[in-house]
């Protein structure tokens, strides 16, 4: 058994039949009262069966008035909890698990969808973001401690509804992230200031969740290695947060990095050394391994069945995360599973024009398509057209295609 096809257990006893991890994409497939439409179930029945050891759902908004999309699902006490099971029954063919991201986006909420979002601090976002994004204002303690009893409840309605496990989405600048930044929190309360001051919200959240859902329920987090902003979350701060969690008890942490002010998460701009060594985390996450025990992820730049066997041999994670290459292989776990010498070329597709790339984009999009043709029962298209993306987006979304949507 080589090391992707390993199983894992974590502390609580919680077993995951192998070493590969799909990180959340943004699916866009929720319906006009923001439930799950068949089309997620069939999806997520897709991947399963394709041998992943572990889904995680894009992301699920914890309270309806604030979406960070105009198509995210969304799980509170009016949800319609009948389409929630079906969903994590899908997830969980082939003896899959199916485990629900959890988020509140604060400031990036695009402007269509709401004049006055919350934030930490009333601080817009940056570098041309303020443009598509209204300003935030602070939230009231009464507000925060809603917010982190809405996670609660989300958490508690998703174990309800047979979902395997829960992450909280502390990274990439929505509002866990944003309480984490001394760039978007500058508040002179208990919730801000110092570092140990802005962990609060985090491990008030995860707290709450456990609180809950029990401590036999899987809780994880997808966390920033950093903001890589001047003034933002660091290494170091980021580091103190996986130490609290793991003294909390958080179950599983999943390694990330950067913000839609500074996309990290993305390809564009990364070294070669880390390009070629496919996993762009890897050096924090040999730092983290060095201070708690938690099983980690490491998602983005994995392309090979080497590279990633390589990052479980080296000890630095426990699972390999997997994204965009499984919008255009399904079955890519049991490929790397079988055959060692496996490698996947990805395109970024591009119209050649850089500004309309942009306006319509296709660094998601493009792949958001790939997802809807799953979720119809179509195999993926690999060689479809920027152009042709385009027009599937117009076709899906309508008068919100070419509006900014996401930060």
């Amino acid at each position: 058994m080589g090391p992707l096809s390993r199983p894992l257990s974590l502390a609580n006893g919680h077993g995951i039949k192998n070493r590969l991890f799909k990180s959340a994409m943004s699916e866009q497939l929720g319906d006009r009262q923001h439930n799950p439409t068949p089309e997620l179930a069939r999806l997520y029945r897709t991947w399963a069966e394709g041998g992943i050891g572990v889904s995680v759902t894009g992301n699920v908004m914890v309270d309806r008035t604030a979406l960070g999309e105009p198509k995210n699902v969304v799980l509170d006490r009016d949800s319609d909890l009948g389409a929630f099971r079906r969903w994590a029954l899908a997830g969980k063919a082939a003896e899959g698990q199916i485990w629900m991201q959890l988020n509140h986006p604060g400031k990036q909420i695009p402007a269509m969808l709401c004049k006055t979002p919350l934030a930490p601090s009333a601080i817009p976002l940056g570098r041309g973001l303020e443009k598509s994004f209204n300003p935030p204002a602070a939230m009231t303690e009464a507000q925060i401690q809603s917010a982190i009893q809405a996670f609660a409840t989300a958490a508690e309605l998703a174990k309800q509804t047979g979902f395997d496990g829960v992450q909280i989405h502390g990274a990439h600048g929505y509002l866990v992230s944003q309480f984490l930044s001394p760039r978007h929190n500058q508040r002179d309360d208990d919730w801000g200031g110092s570092a140990d001051k802005r962990m609060r919200f985090v491990l008030a959240v995860f707290r709450a969740i456990r609180e809950r859902v029990g401590a036999d329920y899987p809780v994880g987090i997808k966390l920033n290695s950093a903001d890589f902003m001047k003034d933002g979350f660091s290494e170091n701060e980021s580091m103190a947060v996986v130490e609290a969690l793991a003294e909390a008890g958080i179950d599983l942490i999943e390694i990330s990095g950067g913000t839609y002010e500074s996309p990290a998460m993305m390809s564009a701009g990364k070294r070669a050394s880390t390009l070629k060594r496919e996993a762009y985390f890897l050096d924090y996450a040999e730092q983290v391994r060095q201070r708690v025990k938690v099983p980690l992820v490491v998602t983005g730049g994995f392309r090979s069945a080497a590279g990633m066997s390589e990052a479980l041999e080296s000890g630095a994670v426990d699972m390999v995360g997997l994204a965009r290459p499984m919008s255009l292989l399904p079955d890519l776990p049991k490929r790397v599973m079988a055959e060692p010498d496996f490698v996947l070329t990805m395109a970024n597709p591009s119209t050649g024009f850089k500004a309309l790339d942009k306006m319509g984009m296709l660094s998601i999009t493009w792949y958001e398509f790939q997802l809807e043709r799953m979720g119809q029962g179509k195999a993926p298209k690999p060689g479809l057209s920027a152009w042709g993306a385009l027009l599937a987006t117009f076709g899906r979304l309508g008068v919100y295609a070419f509006r900014q949507r996401r930060a």
